[in-house]
């Protein structure tokens, strides 16, 4: 596949560098600089780049200019200690480009819950997915539907699905399913999960427990109780997971049935609403203070997205780029109040060294 990117004439090296890591994964690509005053500097900026080894190419003609970019590893660790190594030698390249090498080397070491667990955590406070099945209708073709769904106590799926819906009848007829959860459906790099297993119909003596459950989290679910819909519990033979899709960070992993079966769920993290909410409206100049003390990042803003155990997400922005950090608590926390606890601990830090 080839994929043609046109560089705007105020595009930065720093800029350039992002769109080069964003499409890596790609097998190949072009990058076509607009003419402009700044022509020449993205041209030597190219050409810095290929002295790195970032991405091998030659340059035959000003434009376009034709990149083939790396075998990524499927493993994570050296997915990023080679990537890391190649930014490094890029940031050094160009002023720039720094800023890659100060989150590049906090994110490396941010403490983060066990893939695992976290896993088992996002699925358990996630409410909708994509659920795939074999059609019936057309046979040896797949069928994909958008569902609610809740986990039980082992992270298993719960589903309540009606008797007239295609899904059901494909389930019925082969309860081998997939079901896909997205952490943020809008960012394609973040956290996906799969889950692969087979739809059962749960025991009526689990009924009352499985509905009062699901109506938690799904309080307007009232067609739970019409006489057609039934619950059907999905049973995992394997859990897949990816993230950092089209980054420096690629991860993916699997887990058995039995390892995802103990996994457990962070205690933390069902306060990761109302606590971002309070931070994010009241707190909004400190969660910045924070982050640029934590990363050494001159971030101009940061969002609190979710909170847990060992730290926070934020997405943050420099310089009209976007990106997501994570910030490690010093400690671990046990309880919400610690949460506060450690904050304010940030705060002072950062307040400290800022004056």
């Amino acid at each position: 596949m080839k994929i043609l990117l046109e560089v705007a004439p105020s595009s930065s090296s720093f800029t350039l560098l992002r769109c080069c890591s964003s499409l890596s994964p790609f097998s190949n690509f072009l990058i076509l600089p607009s003419p402009s005053p700044s022509h020449s500097r993205q041209l030597r900026f190219i050409s810095q780049l290929k002295s790195t080894a970032f991405f091998p190419f030659s340059v035959a003609s000003p434009t376009p200019l034709l990149f083939r970019s790396p075998t990524f590893s499927a493993m994570a660790s050296s997915a990023t200690d080679s990537v890391s190594k190649n930014l490094s030698a890029a940031a050094e390249a160009s002023g720039e480009l720094n800023i890659f090498k100060l989150i590049q080397a906090h994110q490396e070491k941010a403490a983060r819950l066990p893939p695992i667990e976290e896993i088992r955590t996002v699925l358990d406070h996630s409410l909708r997915g994509m659920l795939s099945t074999f059609s019936q209708k057309h046979e040896g073709y797949p069928s994909g539907s958008m569902v609610d769904f809740d986990c039980d106590a082992y992270g298993s799926p719960i589903l309540v699905v009606s008797d007239l819906a295609v899904h059901t009848k494909d389930l019925l007829a082969n309860p081998k399913c997939s079901l896909l959860v997205a952490k943020d459906p809008e960012d394609r790099t973040d956290l996906v999960i799969t889950v692969h297993g087979d739809a059962v119909p749960v025991d009526t003596k689990e009924r009352d427990a499985i509905r009062t459950a699901y109506l938690a989290k799904h309080p307007d679910a009232f067609w739970v109780d019409f006489g057609d819909f039934q619950f059907l519990r999905i049973e995992p033979k394997v859990v897949r997971y990816v993230s950092g899709v089209a980054t420096a960070t690629l991860g993916s992993g699997e887990f058995s049935k039995e390892e995802f079966r103990i996994a457990k769920v962070d205690p933390i993290y069902q306060f990761s609403k109302p606590i971002t909410s309070h931070m994010n409206k009241d707190h909004e100049e400190d969660t910045k203070l924070i982050v640029q003390h934590a990363t050494s990042v001159p971030v101009e803003f940061a969002h609190m997205l979710d909170v847990d155990s060992l730290g926070f997400n934020v997405k943050a922005g420099y310089q009209g780029n976007t990106f997501k950090l994570r910030i490690p608590f010093s400690r671990r926390a046990t309880e919400r109040k610690d949460v506060k606890t450690l904050i304010v601990e940030m705060l002072e830090a950062a307040r400290t060294q800022a004056k």
